[in-house]
């Protein structure tokens, strides 16, 4: 879809509005958006974002569809766990979520860390995702993963613990702008201002730097879980966007070690924030394939 076609295509919106719901899930207090009616779509969110990052989206696949975007445990509003941050963990979080909500199959969409749990969903819950999407990071345990590009970040990975967050205390900014710059193609259309404001703000609450750490802690044991989940393949559609300045063809080639039916596309110019950096390009083409 072209430039022209995309805002024609937002400016003639009639989508509803995202309602703020809360439930008790899992043995944890789950935030979530909700929005529109039909075949459900969840969006999992990742790290030094929330729920917050696919309001865009919301707004255009509403319209067709049910959507669901929670704040993964430890993340935003919801609950803050002592563990496990396991991705598996996570999906179930999420998958109870759906449960109690009636939702027996649906369409899921994750950007970096979430992307790990929506690949552990599927993995987990094959029979009730009809199709998946995965946007730029990559899946620990599968391939040849500690070469993945984000890796040259190696020490993000171990920092966890009593010293990292008295460091990062007070300075959830400066170490996030880290993130946000680093991993953009172009730091100027990268997030926005508002957007670093409203993220900052959220992850300095009490106890949120912790259990986003520790979503790093548990990729040893993602890894291992990864490893036994892609000997037995997927066979759902599913679509990979990758910015060419961030995971480019990586995560494409792990994807077709993890699912039979692979579809990959790196998006030009752009770095690790798709929905921010590629809006225009990477919104038309996730409505597309969710149809």
């Amino acid at each position: 879809m072209g430039l022209l076609m995309f805002f024609t295509f937002i400016g003639t919106s009639h989508a509803q509005a995202p309602k703020s719901n809360f439930a008790e899930v899992n043995g944890v207090r789950m935030h979530y958006l909700a929005a529109g009616k039909g075949d459900p779509v969840i969006l999992l969110h990742g790290y030094t974002q929330s729920s917050h990052m696919w309001l865009p989206l919301i707004a255009q696949l509403s319209k067709d569809h049910l959507v669901i975007a929670p704040d993964l445990r430890g993340f935003g509003q919801s609950g803050l766990p002592q563990g496990p941050y396991t991705k598996s963990v996570m999906a179930q979080d999420v998958h109870a979520l759906a449960a109690s909500l009636g939702i027996k199959s649906a369409k899921v969409v994750g950007h970096d860390i979430g992307l790990m749990v929506a690949y552990a969903y599927a993995a987990q819950y094959p029979q009730e995702v009809s199709k998946i999407a995965l946007l730029d990071a990559f899946l620990p345990g599968v391939g040849n993963w500690k070469d993945v590009w984000l890796l040259r970040d190696l020490w993000h990975f171990h920092f966890y613990g009593e010293t990292p967050l008295a460091l990062v205390k007070g300075r959830e900014r400066i170490y996030f702008e880290h993130f946000w710059n680093d991993f953009a193609a172009d730091r100027t259309k990268s997030l926005s201002e508002a957007d670093r404001k409203f993220y900052t703000a959220e992850y300095a609450q009490p106890g949120h730097m912790r259990a986003g750490f520790e979503v790093f802690r548990a990729f040893a044991q993602d890894a291992d879980e990864f490893a036994k989940y892609m000997k037995t393949p997927l066979t759902m559609p599913m679509l990979v966007l990758t910015g060419e300045k961030a995971s480019g063809d990586f995560l494409i080639q792990q994807a077709r070690l993890v699912d039979t039916s692979v579809e990959g596309v790196v998006i030009k110019n752009s770095g690790h924030w798709l929905m921010e950096e590629a809006t225009a390009d990477v919104i038309p083409r996730l409505v597309q394939f969710l149809k």
